[in-house]
């Protein structure tokens, strides 16, 4: 016998699978986009040239002291430091995220037919992520910080994901790793601040992404109608655990004490600051949105987007 609240959500689903676009359209659509709007950050950079001096690794805004007391303590050499280790940061942890991207989505069509456009287009975003994994490997090393990998812990926590994840689950922390970070560079490659093969790394990652998160999008959007109720309560509190550890990942506080700062202050600078946290909300706030509209956010999960920070 079903309670009010699941015979609610049946009826919700049931309305849902009338609104689903067809995968095969939305794949097909998606290929011929990457026919027209792919690059080769080999070819479309120029790596040889030269840091340009006195423009910033990161827009000021986003790197993770601004506007803390410790940040109006800092020279403005420091900040520009700090601001390029955050970069290799973030970089770093992209590349962690694609590379387990690309293993869920291996899983995702490993039983599906192989002539579909939608194992078609997964293959293609596989050959994108790998293109971006390398561009922020070359991006870390043109501005000469070293990389910053997660904790042992979450690497590890990783692991696991890749061999146990749901498919709702896979698809819901693959927009929790793009679509903050695709907010983030959309601010940063019009801004003129900014080093040049920054702002063309992020230029090509925000083209190219915007397809792997309608991808993602269209198809846990299908999985929230489809699957069964168990696993959609699973990726509920899943994601939420996902989100709690991708905030603490977010940066590395390595980075605080290769800059010479102390780092225990600035940690808590950051969790205390008011701009950090409004950035944070912001970045998630388009996901944090559709998350919403397609029943992810719910009971446990939902307080525990909260306690990560990204959800007000």
């Amino acid at each position: 016998m079903t309670t009010v609240a699941e015979d609610s959500e049946l009826a919700g689903l049931r309305d849902a699978l009338g609104l689903l676009k067809d995968r095969e359209q939305v794949a097909q659509r998606l290929l011929e986009s990457s026919a027209k709007h792919s690059f080769d950050p080999d070819k479309e950079l120029d790596w040889d040239a030269p840091v340009e001096d006195g423009k910033w690794f990161w827009p000021p805004e986003l790197v993770s002291l601004y506007d803390t007391p410790m940040w109006r303590r800092m020279s403005e050499e420091q900040r520009h430091d700090l601001a390029r280790h955050e970069a290799a940061s973030l970089a770093s942890l992209g590349i962690w995220f694609e590379i387990i991207l690309m293993q869920l989505l291996v899983r995702h069509i490993y039983d599906k037919s192989v002539t579909s456009a939608h194992v078609r287009y997964a293959l293609t975003e596989i050959a994108d992520e790998c293109r971006h994994s390398m561009m922020f490997a070359r991006m870390i090393e043109k501005g000469g910080a070293p990389t910053y990998p997660v904790t042992r812990l979450n690497h590890n926590l990783a692991r696991v994901l890749k061999t146990v994840s749901t498919t709702p689950g896979s698809f819901a922390c693959t927009l929790l790793g793009e679509e903050i970070l695709d907010w983030m560079q959309r601010l940063t490659f019009p801004d003129e601040r900014v080093q040049t093969i920054v702002r063309g790394v992020t230029r090509i990652h925000v083209v190219e992404e915007a397809r792997h998160v309608r991808y993602a999008r269209e198809e846990l959007r299908r999985q929230m109608v489809t699957a069964p109720r168990w696993e959609r309560e699973l990726t509920r509190v899943s994601s939420g655990e996902a989100a709690r550890v991708f905030s603490i990942a977010f940066v590395n506080p390595q980075v605080y004490t290769n800059v010479g700062l102390n780092r225990r202050e600035a940690v808590a600078q950051v969790k205390a600051s008011g701009h950090r946290r409004e950035v944070m909300q912001s970045g998630a706030k388009r996901l944090t949105d559709f998350l919403d509209d397609i029943g992810v956010l719910r009971g446990p999960g939902r307080r525990l987007w909260k306690s990560s920070g990204l959800l007000a």
